[in-house]
């Protein structure tokens, strides 16, 4: 005899994936997984040394490639929106990189006086000139 069924009693049962299905979720998951390092690589080696923009340009090209790659695969395969979600902020954050590299590209010789004085000082009033510094080095209608 089957026991009767209450409200409290229904159990949701997660659909049985298949091993092709098993397999794909975990390429996509691993593919995510290495996008978010990726974009995430690209921001910290941006702030480590502007003499590495060649290393976070090439992150940021590797994360755009990688975004547009997990971002197909969860619309077809229908992902979980965190991974939706989550590629498209990534994607979105790519895209900012790119936008910085650009700038920088064109004021590299002005950030890298930039970061060495900022290195040197020790205090907040030295910073402070380096930032001024800064304002005065670049042209004239972007400060």
């Amino acid at each position: 005899m089957n026991p009767p069924k209450g409200f409290g009693d229904g159990q949701r049962s997660q659909p049985v994936l298949s091993d092709a299905a098993k397999a794909s979720l975990l390429k996509t998951h691993t593919l995510f997984r290495i996008f978010v390092l990726t974009v995430l690589g690209s921001v910290f080696v941006f702030q480590l040394d502007i003499n590495y923009l060649w290393l976070t340009a090439i992150l940021t090209a590797a994360g755009i490639v990688l975004g547009i790659v997990v971002l197909i695969r969860a619309l077809k395969y229908r992902e979980s929106r965190l991974v939706l979600l989550g590629t498209i902020a990534g994607m979105v954050a790519s895209v900012v990189m790119v936008l910085v590299i650009l700038g920088t590209t064109l004021f590299f010789n002005q950030f890298r006086d930039f970061q060495q004085c900022v290195r040197h000082a020790l205090t907040l009033q030295a910073a402070s000139e380096c930032r001024t510094q800064l304002q005065n080095s670049m042209p004239g209608q972007l400060h």
